[in-house]
């Protein structure tokens, strides 16, 4: 599978490695300005009693 988004990214190397570059870090914060937060209020763990 990431052979073939690898292969459908336009561009030579650096034009591709950038891409996959700014993917990632939109995917890093993503995760962690929606999905995590979310996931954190849905956690039990936030009514302990000890």
């Amino acid at each position: 599978m990431y052979a073939w988004i690898w292969r459908r990214i336009p561009g030579p190397l650096p034009v591709r490695l950038l891409v996959v570059l700014v993917f990632l870090v939109a995917a890093f914060f993503l995760l962690m300005e929606v999905v995590f937060p979310w996931v954190s209020a849905h956690m039990p763990y936030h009514d302990v009693a000890v």
